[in-house]
This record gives C-alpha cells, sequence and structure tokens, in this order.
C-alpha cells in the first residue's frame, strides 16, 4: 500500500495477540466513528462524539496503549484494529479522554481514506435510479472505477470544470474493506468489510453521456467528496436497511434507503471479489437512488458554482460541500 505510515504487516506482528480480545463495545458513546483530522501542522485520527473529535493517538499515549499512526494502517489491520481502537477508548478514563478531546472548530476533518488502492463504484444498483434512467435493471453490478486523485473530504470545494455543463450530484454508502481477498462467498463478505462512510458520486453528465464510458465524466479531481468519517461494521446497523439522504442548498433532492439497492453490500463483494482481488482501504461505493440532477422533471437542475452539497448515511454522518468555480489559467 502506499502510505506514509508504518508497514501494516508491522502493526499486524505486533498485535496478533489482540486476537482474543473479542469485539469490545465503547460505553460512553453511541457510535464509534472513525474520523481523520488536521490541526496546525500534525495530522490525527479519532472518534467523533457530538460536536467533539477524541484525539485516539493522543490518548493511546495517555494510557500507554500503541496505536498505529494513521488510520490506513488501522484499518490494515482489520479486526484486530477495530479491537485495538475500542480497547484504547473503553479501558480509559473520563478524565483522560477529556484531556484528549477537541472542538470540531478547532480541527479540519480530513477524507478518512486519502489514497486507497481503489475507489471501485456500481452504477443503477438501485430499481428506481435506472427506471429514471430508462435502463434495464441488471443481472449483475454494473461497476467502474474512480482515481484516488478524485478524492476530497468534508467541506473541501468541488471543482467545476469550466468546459463541463452539467454537473451532477450522488448520495451513496461506501464500504471500506479491511482484509484482502479473492472470490468471497456473500456469505463471508461480512467479514472483509472494516466499516461504511459516505461518498458522492460527482458526474459530468455531458461528459459521461458523450463518451458512452462513464471514466472521464467521473473521474475529475474533486469528484469523490468521502466521510466525514468510518463507522464500523460493529456499530453500523444494519447496512441494507439505512436512511440515505442528498440535499442541495437545503433541499432534500434523494431521500430513500440502502434496503432499496438490487445488490446488497454482501453480494456487491461477492461479485466484485470474482473480478479482482479487494486489498485493505479499497473504497466500494454501492450506487445511488433516484432524484439526480439529469434525471429531473420537467427539467434538470444541475449543480452550479456556490451550490452547496449534503450526503447524509444514517450512522455515519453528514458530508458538507460548496461547488466551486474552476479559475482558469492563461495559456
Amino acid at each position: 500500500m502506499r502510505h506514509r505510515c508504518l508497514s501494516a504487516h508491522f502493526w499486524w506482528l505486533r498485535y496478533t495477540a489482540y486476537k482474543s480480545l473479542g469485539s469490545l463495545r465503547v460505553g460512553w458513546c453511541q457510535t464509534l466513528r472513525i474520523a481523520r483530522f488536521s490541526r496546525s501542522d500534525s495530522e490525527s485520527f479519532g472518534v467523533l462524539i457530538d460536536d467533539k473529535v477524541l484525539d485516539v493517538l493522543k490518548l493511546s499515549k495517555i494510557v500507554g496503549i500503541s496505536l498505529p499512526s494513521c488510520v490506513e494502517e488501522l484499518v490494515s489491520l482489520g479486526l484486530v484494529g477495530r479491537n485495538l481502537l475500542e480497547k484504547v477508548t473503553s479501558e480509559s478514563a473520563e478524565a483522560e479522554r477529556r484531556k484528549a478531546t477537541l472542538k470540531l472548530d478547532e480541527v479540519t476533518l480530513k477524507a478518512p481514506i486519502a489514497s486507497p488502492p481503489k475507489i471501485i463504484c456500481l452504477g443503477l444498483n438501485y430499481r428506481d435510479h435506472a427506471e429514471e434512467a430508462r435502463a434495464r435493471i441488471p443481472n449483475e453490478p454494473i461497476i467502474f472505477m474512480k482515481p484516488h486523485t478524485s478524492i476530497v473530504g468534508p467541506n473541501e470545494a468541488v471543482i467545476k470544470p469550466a468546459f463541463v455543463e452539467q454537473l451532477d450530484y450522488e448520495v451513496e454508502l461506501a464500504m471500506v474493506i479491511g482484509k484482502r481477498g479473492k472470490d468471497i462467498p456473500a456469505s463471508k463478505a461480512k467479514e472483509q468489510i472494516f466499516g461504511y462512510t459516505a461518498f458522492n458520486d460527482i458526474s459530468a453528465r455531458d461528459i459521461q453521456f458523450k463518451d458512452g464510458q462513464w471514466t472521464r465524466g467521473k473521474s475529475f479531481d474533486t469528484f469523490a467528496p468521502i466521510g466525514p468519517c468510518i463507522t464500523t461494521i460493529d456499530q453500523i446497523g444494519d447496512p441494507s436497511n439505512l436512511h440515505i439522504q442528498a440535499r442541495v442548498n437545503n433541499e432534500i433532492r434523494q431521500n430513500s434507503s440502502t434496503k432499496n439497492m438490487i445488490f446488497n453490500v454482501y453480494e456487491i463483494v461477492h461479485h466484485l471479489s470474482r473480478v479482482m482481488t479487494l486489498e485493505p482501504c479499497d473504497i466500494i461505493a454501492t450506487g445511488t437512488p433516484s432524484g439526480v440532477a439529469v434525471f429531473m422533471k420537467p427539467k434538470p437542475r444541475f449543480l452550479m458554482p456556490r451550490d452547496v452539497v449534503e450526503v447524509e448515511v444514517e450512522n455515519v454522518g453528514t458530508l458538507r460541500n460548496q461547488i466551486v468555480e474552476e479559475v482558469q489559467k492563461n495559456r
């Protein structure tokens, strides 16, 4: 993996003993939501709690339990990583947690995974979206990919290229893979997933439909907002029954549930792993419901500069980004 952290293999060897810990529970917060953030010139990661973030790297030093130095290494440890994080938080005292807690306005939230090996996306995975697109219901998942250079985090700008006229949004539940695997049966797929996040599949529809395939129209820089956090599989609830919503300038555009997906998350993992090896930190965006701008009636309502787009996933949170016009450079 291409990360600036220590090798995941090193951490795996060092913490194999923690496999026996089992699934610990965090008693002092309702949901374990892991966020990457920066403050001044340093970067860390922590747990979101209402309008605060608990810096778990700082807390780990206070309680004397070592943690990997970045989210990617934590994810790469899979169950061991989740147990380590839960051990640090559950075995700390309230006074210790208070020393490691920051207000959200004191930090800048970042995309939870900065440079995934792959961003794999599904098209037409909601029946109502396929119907509004006047497309056939797929018998197998329709997949495409985005480059990691398209990633931005919470509150970062989505740059509208000057030559793009039809900019669109898509709210999606995204999986974060925590374990390497190939040819994974659906019954074992949960073991491969570390957690879930919110994903906005920004799309240049004029480019997408002109090309006839989707890569160029969905791969511009900033076209993959992700965040604000990763909620672990133990605390997401039922991933096949999560409310998802997209809003533009506070107007609800998409309002649905993951129960309306054609292929659920475990079936998706199964189908994708028949094609390619899934790796830790891969991001899999699971498709979008109806309500995208291009198919609105009586006419499309595409995104414009200064629009604020919010995509929300139940038990994950809200990911907010503003559309900004590309600054033309003198040529």
